[in-house]
């Protein structure tokens, strides 16, 4: 029986499972924490040396667990974009720039004046999030390290090259997250060259491998530190939520993976290219030949939640278990709050990282499980303002699997399903990115004859669930409100951010 190793390098931690192929079954789990700085208003920062020490942790406890090192490939998905900025020998020059930082607000927006067709695949910009303007914001404030850098990274790249030895892109990173010619298969250097990084061209990975192909072998000094006593490659994976496409058996046109978490992500194909403006997409060839990715989300979703929690709240887990139990009985009450979801920014519809996070209606006579269930409200509508928008645009989506931390929040799924008004699948995994890393070491191993036949093969199982109608009617008519608030809030916002922006030091 072929078995292999899955890991997901998330936002909190990494996870590590050992997935037996032909049992298409997890055979163990294991999980290490990293801690995330916030050095100034919008940054996020982690250090990268710690991602690698928790990974060989998670990595070989899951194989102890799994009792046998025969492990036959590696794969790793990754946050995107969480950008490491190294020497060649992969030694960090400074702490990791992570994917929800919005300290490049001002170089993403100066992406919209690149006339190019690559850009088109990314809605003719770049978000604040990727590692084009994060680079280009690091080339104008942090020169120097810029300059020492040899490469500048995805957070996947440096895992891969600390597996192997060996510089290697996925191409899903690229295609969506670098402006790269998926097409045709090349970087666009004109592209850098515009926008005053020509020298990124030479410090990208510049060797792309796709989705489910093999990046090298695993380094002999790895493979003893994770336990694994055979020999084995590492097979290229990609983007955390876009990886578990393959595990949720999503990938062919109308069907949509939503994963809940830290962030939410909506995944969906399209058969061709179509306009998708205020999406992330369509990208070409992204996860599998012949088809047109389109990304939507949500920047902020269960961090809120745990914000409230924990950091407002004061709380500890079985005190956040108590608040949710307590907050599902006031969603019917209708508490005339309205909330805003938009700590860090909106990914989609509105493409805009200068919203902000507002609560709305407040009065002495709230408490936190008022607001908590506000919050769960609109994180909802924000989901379903996704979808309803998706379909605007023409994208049929027929059937939509979650997935992700929201299936362990009872209240939080169910408001979800609610809001959009439709039944969804539920995935059983609740990490469907290391069902999908597993898909890409199989496919890697050859043993499928492509990356979807795997996917079809191992698709994890799923529940159905249906939405409460009478909470679906009360959703619709929030959804007005949600986006009249926004809409009208949207120039304080962009007030607000700037002042936060140049209190940051830029």
């Amino acid at each position: 029986m072929t078995k292999v190793l899955s890991i997901d390098l998330g936002t909190g931690g990494v996870r590590a499972g050992v997935y037996d192929i032909e049992r298409k079954k997890m055979l163990s789990l294991s999980e290490a924490s990293y801690e995330t700085r916030y050095p100034k208003p919008g940054w996020a920062e982690q250090d990268v040396e710690q991602w690698w020490r928790s990974l060989l942790r998670a990595g070989s406890q899951a194989v102890a667990e799994a009792g046998t090192g025969e492990i036959a490939a590696v794969c790793v998905a990754t946050t995107a974009s969480s950008v490491v900025i190294c020497d060649r020998e992969g030694v960090p020059l400074r702490p990791a720039i992570l994917w929800m930082d919005a300290r490049a607000t001002k170089e993403s927006r100066d992406t919209v004046r690149i006339d190019h067709p690559v850009m088109a695949y990314s809605g003719g910009e770049d978000a604040s999030e990727w590692l084009v303007p994060k680079a280009m914001w690091l080339a104008a404030n942090e020169r120097p390290i810029y300059d020492r850098a040899a490469v500048i990274c995805e957070a996947l790249d440096f895992v891969n090259y600390r597996l192997t030895g060996e510089w290697a892109a996925s191409r899903m990173n690229a295609t969506c997250k670098w402006n790269y010619d998926s097409l045709n298969g090349r970087f666009v250097p004109d592209i850098y060259a515009a926008l005053g990084v020509p020298e990124l061209a030479d410090k990208l990975p510049r060797r792309v491998v796709p989705v489910g192909e093999t990046v090298a072998a695993l380094r002999p000094d790895v493979a003893a530190a994770l336990g694994i006593t055979s020999q084995s490659i590492v097979a290229q994976g990609g983007i955390d939520a876009h990886i578990g496409v393959l595990g949720a058996g999503t990938v062919a046109p109308g069907g949509m993976l939503l994963i809940g978490g830290t962030s939410n992500v909506h995944l969906t194909h399209l058969a061709e290219q179509g306009d998708v403006s205020g999406f992330w997409g369509p990208y070409p060839n992204a996860l599998v030949d012949g088809l047109w990715l389109v990304e939507a989300g949500q920047v902020s979703t269960g961090s809120i939640l745990n914000w409230l929690s924990h950091t407002i709240f004061g709380l500890d887990t079985a005190g956040h278990a108590a608040l949710i139990a307590e907050a599902a009985g006031r969603i019917a009450e209708r508490s005339g709050l309205l909330t805003l979801d938009y700590w860090m920014g909106n990914r989609t519809p509105y493409r805009d990282a200068n919203l902000r996070g507002a609560i709305l209606g407040l009065s002495l006579g709230h408490d936190r499980a008022d607001m908590y269930a506000s919050a769960v409200d609109s994180i909802s509508l924000g989901s379903a303002n996704v979808v309803e928008v998706l379909e605007q645009r023409g994208v049929e989506i027929h059937r939509i699997v979650v997935a992700g931390g929201i299936c362990k929040n009872r209240l939080w799924l169910q408001s979800t399903v609610d809001a959009l008004g439709r039944p969804v699948q539920v995935a059983h995994e609740d990490n469907l990115s290391l069902v999908g890393t597993a898909v890409c070491s199989a496919s890697a191993l050859g043993l499928f004859p492509n990356l979807i036949a795997a996917s079809d093969a191992c698709t994890a199982p799923t529940r159905g669930l249906e939405p409460d109608i009478s909470r679906t009617g009360w959703y619709a008519e929030a959804m007005s409100s949600y986006r009249e608030a926004t809409q009208a809030l949207r120039p304080l916002f962009h007030t607000l951010a700037a002042q936060q922006t140049s209190g940051a030091g830029r």
